[in-house]
């Protein structure tokens, strides 16, 4: 039997394996994950068509395909949400509102022990609920924080580690991309998801913040707090980052409240910031190194959205994701204990794989198997494995997932955040920030433990809207 018959011959989920198999090849040789996804959607697609219909009836049906299917979902109005809340992180750090957030918080939590990693974590935070960027809101904090920690003599691995790791919380806190793209992937409500994301991105914040304060009064003169500022001077150090708070606002409102959209409260908030950031001086050359930021990085995120789209059409077409979820289910162990195997999973492949690439690519078979272990459709909370109900699991699951692509930005040797806060802070090389994001790895696992113990943090929010 030729090589060709052997190929035509075989079924759906053994055309699927193959194809992931080379997919994940393509990744680990460095192809980047846009490409390696759409070549292998594309191979795939053809494989399969060409086994039922001939070798040019199946190319001209995947050729059509590679054509329609990116634009067709593409153009969904959620996806609007990812350069409006890019773009309202960059106009933010040219109007000088980063810097104002970051004095903020060292004049009122520079007095704690490690306070200026206190202060970083919570900037970030503050920085990240208006940036959906976790690459943004490092590359910012790495030219303002690491300066002034190493100015007061904290060791510059853990400057640049609490920087990277402090990046990582955009991915959780609204506006979130990560989030973003999960709703759209498990076809779940955007609000919903953003709305989830708050307490436990601020739960991550105050762990991180922990963990800080810990080092500092074990190890000695690990990180000296910073004295000297009056009441006087915390207070009149808060107009300057009101506007943060503003738009968090804005944001909130248009979510919970009901008063528009998720697009149109990332576009409002965009427009709040555009004039603040003329108000304050802001001219063209500011205003053209955020548009083009923006654009670069947008690009970027919808190339490898285009890209994996193909492959996921594919996966739909082999039934790999309905073969996994029987598998995953018919397995004889708990299934939490198969939930957590799963999490393990994602964070060996987080260090090979950027978070955005590593979701898309996963989700389309992970995520109906997950529903599945926690008891199918139409499940009630009491009814189900995990304690949450259908809809709730979906946001659960998305959250926790989320977190985990988190670890992603932090772990070698694929950890973007601490590649780009090395390149921002040329004393400081990749190893010693990767050395310094060890404990907040630690970290990272509590907060992922504290989030699956209790459900309930990451669904009251949503509860309130009439999701969960």
């Amino acid at each position: 039997m030729s090589l060709f018959e052997t190929m035509a011959g075989m079924d759906s989920i053994e055309i699927g394996l193959w194809v992931t198999g080379a997919m994940l090849l393509f990744v680990v040789l460095g192809v980047r994950v846009a490409f390696a996804a759409a070549l292998a959607g594309f191979l795939g697609l053809l494989w399969i068509f060409s086994a039922k219909l001939g070798f040019e009836r199946g190319f001209s049906v995947a050729m059509k395909m590679a054509g329609t299917i990116p634009h067709s979902k593409v153009s969904t109005l959620a996806l609007s949400l990812i350069p409006t809340f890019i773009l309202i992180g960059f106009l933010a750090y040219h109007a000088g509102l980063t810097r104002a957030l970051f004095e903020a918080a060292k004049r009122w939590l520079g007095w704690l022990p490690g306070g200026m990693g206190v202060a970083t974590v919570f900037s970030t935070a503050g920085f990240a609920a208006v940036s959906g960027a976790s690459v943004a809101t490092s590359a910012v904090f790495a030219r303002i924080a690491v300066p002034e920690m190493l100015k007061l003599g904290y060791d510059k691995r853990f400057a640049s580690g609490v920087v990277a790791a402090g990046g990582t919380l955009a991915s959780l806190i609204p506006p979130s991309a990560i989030l973003v793209i999960y709703a759209i992937i498990v076809e779940q409500d955007v609000g919903a998801l953003l709305m989830a994301g708050f307490l436990p991105g601020a739960v991550s914040a105050v762990i991180y913040a922990a963990l800080v304060i810990l080092l500092a009064k074990t190890r000695k003169n690990f990180g000296p707090p910073v004295t000297g500022f009056s009441w006087r001077d915390r207070f009149e150090s808060l107009p300057g980052a009101l506007p943060i708070f503003v738009v968090i606002g804005i944001i909130v409102v248009f979510i919970y409240g009901g008063v528009g959209t998720p697009t149109e409260a990332g576009a409002l908030g965009a427009f709040v910031i555009l004039c603040i950031a003329l108000f304050r001086g802001a001219r063209w050359p500011q205003l053209k190194s955020s548009l083009m930021e923006t654009a670069k990085l947008s690009v970027m995120i919808f190339a490898i959205i285009w890209g994996v789209l193909l492959y996921v059409r594919f996966l739909g077409f082999a039934d790999l994701p309905g073969a996994f979820s029987d598998w995953i289910v018919g397995l004889e162990q708990s299934p939490m204990l198969t939930l957590l195997l799963i999490l393990c999973a994602y964070a060996v492949l987080g260090m090979f794989m950027d978070a955005i690439g590593m979701l898309l690519l996963t989700l389309p078979v992970v995520y109906p198997a997950v529903i599945a272990l926690n008891g199918g459709e139409g499940v009630t909370a009491a009814e189900s494995a995990f304690g949450v109900s259908e809809v709730g699991c979906s946001i659960w699951f998305g959250i926790i997932v989320v977190k985990m692509a988190e670890l992603c930005l932090i772990t070698p040797p694929i950890g973007l955040n601490c590649f780009v806060v090395a390149g921002v802070r040329p004393e400081c090389t990749v190893q010693d920030v990767f050395r310094g994001c060890m404990p907040f790895f630690v970290a990272d696992v509590v907060t992922i433990g504290v989030l699956i113990a209790a459900p309930g943090i990451v669904l009251w929010l949503p509860s309130l809207i009439g999701y969960a």
